[in-house]
């Protein structure tokens, strides 16, 4: 890499300014996932195939960063988490079409768009966490959170994030929207509190006692488990068992991290060589084992920490279907007043 590429790429990654696309051999991605999370995925793309990475982390507004640069956005490639974000990019108008016999061959339908807009790379199940002291059952259901049996005991983050609209989406589905409206207010009414911090806050709550059960992603779990720098999470995770909802019929709610190829990407030969690389087996075991997710090639195993959590039953509901409902999720939430907490 020349200086003057190095200048560039540090200039934009400190200032925010638009990755200059100037070399062949490379691929430019713009990222919602942490780059430490991506690293080892990178490194291993690199080492097997020349092409070097250069990755711009946004927390927010990457769409609206794409939208801004147009027909000059060195963006190649998006990463990203949640069929919100992929779903955002697409009505975007900032994703092309990916056109792959590899992605077609390694990932099952049901986690790619039926356009070709993007393509999902690993799950991660919207479970239950429980109460190892205080809750003996082993199995649970969704609809089961609705029972007056939990009024008080559970804690959830807010309802208009892209992580219960997901589930609440999912609800829809598979009951129809009244009857979704009628469980999402039994969910309210048995809620301990108003809904409030992230997944690993239900965790420190349930370990407080505060709660008995919560909503959270599984992949959390993990990452509570081997938090060094802030070993009391791993207390939090102690405290809980992970209970994978609906075994017994339709499977747990899934949701994914994916990719999409950027509708300028100045190195499209290369974008499409990274998503080559991440359908495959070997780069999403890398992938879920370094974010405690599961990788969605059916037969690839998930990590060790993974697998300690239970055997999950993933929902077959295509992703696109739950794209569809999310807006009705979103009016549920604020019609039956889930954020203003239980009533009193």
């Amino acid at each position: 890499m020349t200086n003057l590429r190095r200048y560039a790429l540090a200039l934009a990654l400190t200032t925010g300014t638009a990755l200059p696309a100037l070399a062949d051999g490379e691929v430019n991605i713009y990222s919602y996932r942490q780059p430490d999370l991506i690293k080892p995925l990178l490194d291993r793309f690199t080492e097997e195939t020349g092409v070097a990475t250069n990755v711009l982390f946004l927390d927010k507004g990457l769409v609206e960063r794409i939208q801004a640069e147009g027909e000059n956005s060195p963006a190649d490639v998006i990463l990203t988490v949640d069929i919100s974000r992929l779903t955002e990019a697409k009505d975007a108008g900032v994703t092309q079409p990916i056109k792959s016999a590899v992605v077609d061959s390694d990932i099952p339908a049901q986690y790619r768009d039926p356009d070709g807009a993007w393509v999902g790379l690993t799950t991660r199940g919207r479970v239950v966490y429980a109460s190892k002291d205080r809750v003996t059952q082993e199995t649970i259901t969704y609809e089961e959170l609705a029972d007056p049996k939990w009024k008080g005991k559970i804690c959830t983050r807010d309802g208009q994030h892209s992580y219960n609209i997901g589930l609440i989406a999912s609800m829809i589905a598979a009951h129809g929207e009244a009857e979704a409206e009628t469980w999402l207010t039994g969910l309210k009414n048995n809620l301990a509190r108003k809904p409030d911090g992230g997944d690993r806050d239900q965790a420190k709550a349930i370990f407080a006692g505060e709660c008995d059960i919560a909503l959270g992603n599984s992949y959390y779990v993990g990452l509570m488990m081997t938090n060094e720098k802030e070993p009391e999470q791993k207390d939090w995770a102690n405290a809980i068992k992970v209970m994978f909802p609906n075994v017994n019929d339709r499977g747990t709610h899934v949701n994914v991290s994916g990719v999409a190829m950027a509708k300028n990407a100045p190195n499209k030969e290369n974008a499409q060589k990274l998503i080559d690389f991440l359908a495959s087996g070997e780069a999403q075991e890398i992938y879920a084992e370094q974010v405690y997710e599961y990788p969605v090639m059916p037969g690839k195993e998930p990590s060790d920490i993974v697998k300690s959590f239970g055997t999950i039953k993933a929902d077959t509901l295509p992703l696109a279907d739950i794209a569809a409902n999310r807006k009705k999720a979103s009016e549920l939430v604020d019609k039956v007043g889930y954020n203003e907490g239980p009533e009193m």
